[in-house]
């Protein structure tokens, strides 16, 4: 069962599992795929070797860059930025409303979207806030609480948020498999 509207396009080698909702003015790269129930609204642009897991919602006038990766169960709010080679858990959620019972809500939504800068990795069941952004290369633990913007390079946790350590570089595998696991 296909529910799909006319009008998006995408490139060679696109793996489109069904069912999936892909609304008009959409543009994809070539190398997608998606799993199962995956929802992708109007006029985003997602780059070249992305996935986007099962059950996951792409708002409206969002931006993926190349190479990320988006796992299931995920809520990524209209006008979000996400930059190339970011890899994002399971159940994420950004969100972008400040005031959502705010007669002038949808007015500010582009003012208040996140932003999430190249090689970031955000652990599963994070929830950012709006008007954040996450610097280059940051890691973000599981179940992070994201108030307030992040800069490059960091690794933070916890509820909300803290800083654990200056460098993700620093990170070891608690199993010795890699001596940098973190890195991409």
């Amino acid at each position: 069962m296909k529910i799909v509207n006319s009008g998006f396009k995408h490139g060679k080698n696109c793996e489109l599992r069904d069912p999936y909702v892909i609304y008009p003015e959409v543009i994809i790269g070539d190398d997608f795929s998606c799993g199962h129930f995956c929802i992708i609204r109007e006029s985003t642009i997602i780059g070249n070797s992305c996935s986007i897991g099962s059950s996951a919602e792409i708002g409206h006038h969002c931006k993926i860059g190349n190479n990320v990766r988006i796992h299931s169960s995920c809520f990524i709010p209209e006008f979000t930025e996400i930059f190339d080679n970011a890899w994002i858990g399971p159940r994420v959620t950004i969100l972008n409303t400040v005031h959502p019972c705010c007669s002038n809500a949808k007015i500010c939504l582009q003012k208040t979207a996140v932003k999430i800068f190249s090689g970031a990795i955000i652990g599963a069941g994070c929830i950012i806030l709006p008007n954040v952004t996450i610097g280059h290369n940051v890691f973000i633990g599981a179940g992070t609480l994201v108030t307030k913007d992040i800069g490059d390079n960091c690794v933070y946790y916890g509820n909300p948020a803290e800083l654990k350590r200056m460098h993700r570089a620093t990170l070891t595998c608690k199993f010795d498999e890699s001596k940098k696991p973190y890195n991409q």
